[in-house]
């Protein structure tokens, strides 16, 4: 199976990928891979492979002549899930962890750090009681010292759901490859893309040469022969405690206005993270399709900055005032005034849905409401908030703010 790998200055490949030459014929028109869809039904029990696949030198061109059968048996595995401690990603480990559970394998979670600490008392941590009720192992300890934290303990996987960079997952992917792992799985971002004039970012699009995730990537593809890579976005979901969609609920239950900076058309993609478990979860139960591809793990679906504003008032119920500003003009930093970039920043999960049979879940209306309403059990619309920002920019372009 051909490998889907960055191109240009970080091309990559296992050392047991098998590139084909690039086609000299003229660009097909792009595809969407879903149209292959109606093979997923058979994932459970086959995995469903393109043949040839050009990503490695022209990524956005796919051959869909010629489709692999193979016969998968996926069998019970031990799986331990190297987790974060803080940010978007922690998230990430929890559901997964619950799905493999659910689907009948053993798993062991080892987050960064102490279990006595201040951050384990936040969702998702303090939720971890879910996952050790229904038959996991939860630890804590220095990915550093993999080996010590989980006492000796044998895997079949390894998810690195913690390194940002090489120096990070080196030590988790050494101990990994010295202990006879089989597979590697490893949750980098699609923020490593380059700006594109023709997004929607795709598997095998050139990302920055200067991205922490890029050497981590390219380290684990040289060393495993069993090897994938998942780049998420923005994410939503139960337990997540990074600000995304409420940062617009903090202004929406206030009545304040929603300071959006540029035209608000900006694209971008949030998927629920239950999204990227499941593509986990097929990774695992289907190694040989997985091994040596990257995966987008995104929702299938873009909304732009001002939809997002609009989504979240609709799961509110209350009105929203948005108001567009130029950052530079104001004198502020965008990525402080607001969570998302400030430009057209979505991929869309081709691989995934041809690779894998994976199938997008997010609802983003319905899954805003779910947030909405987990906003107001803790309590957060009504906690003191500063606007600081919010205050500098609506003062700039002279917007009332009702006291």
């Amino acid at each position: 199976m051909a490998s889907l790998a960055s191109s240009s200055s970080a091309l990559f490949s296992s050392p047991s990928a098998n590139f084909h030459q690039p086609s000299l014929s003229p660009p097909s028109p792009r595809l969407s891979l879903s149209s292959f869809s109606h093979f997923s039904a058979l994932s459970s029990s086959v995995s469903i492979a393109p043949s040839f696949v050009t990503y490695p030198f022209s990524p956005r061109r796919f051959n869909p002549c010629s489709l692999s059968v193979k016969a998968i048996a996926a069998g019970k595995k031990n799986v331990l899930i190297v987790n974060t401690n803080s940010g978007g990603h922690a998230v990430i480990g929890f559901y997964f962890a619950k799905e493999l559970l659910g689907s009948g394998h053993e798993v062991t979670v080892l987050t960064v750090g102490d279990e006595s600490s201040d951050k384990m008392k936040k969702p998702p941590f303090s939720r971890f009681s879910e996952l050790v009720s229904a038959g996991g192992r939860t630890v804590w300890g220095d990915p550093a010292d993999v080996g010590k934290a989980v006492g000796g303990s044998a895997f079949d996987v390894v998810l690195d759901n913690n390194g940002k960079d090489l120096d990070t997952v080196k030590p988790v992917a050494d101990w990994a490859k010295s202990s006879g792992i089989k597979q590697f799985l490893y949750i980098s971002s699609a923020g490593i893309y380059k700006p594109t004039d023709e997004p929607p970012h795709v598997e095998g699009d050139v990302v920055k040469a200067d991205a922490s995730h890029v050497g981590a990537e390219k380290y684990i593809a040289e060393i495993f022969s069993s090897w994938a890579v998942f780049r998420p976005q923005y994410m939503i979901g139960s337990g997540n405690n990074k600000d995304c969609e409420e940062w617009f609920f903090d202004r929406i239950v206030r009545d304040r206005p929603v300071p959006i900076p540029g035209s608000g058309m900006q694209l971008t993609n949030i998927a629920h993270v239950r999204d990227l478990s499941s593509a986990l979860t097929l990774a695992v139960e289907n190694p040989d399709a997985a091994s040596a591809n990257i995966f987008n793990i995104v929702s299938d679906r873009a909304v732009t900055l001002d939809g997002m504003a609009k989504l979240c008032a609709q799961a509110a119920g209350r009105p929203t005032n948005i108001v567009h500003y130029d950052p530079k003009a104001i004198g502020v930093d965008a990525k402080k005034a607001f969570p998302f970039r400030n430009m057209h920043f979505y991929a869309e999960p081709r691989a995934a849905k041809d690779i894998l049979g994976w199938q997008g879940t997010t609802n983003l209306p319905e899954d805003l409401k779910e947030r909405f309403e987990e906003y107001v059990k803790i309590g957060r619309d009504k906690k003191p908030i500063k606007f600081d920002l919010d205050d500098k920019i609506l003062e700039f372009l002279k917007v009332p703010v009702a006291a």
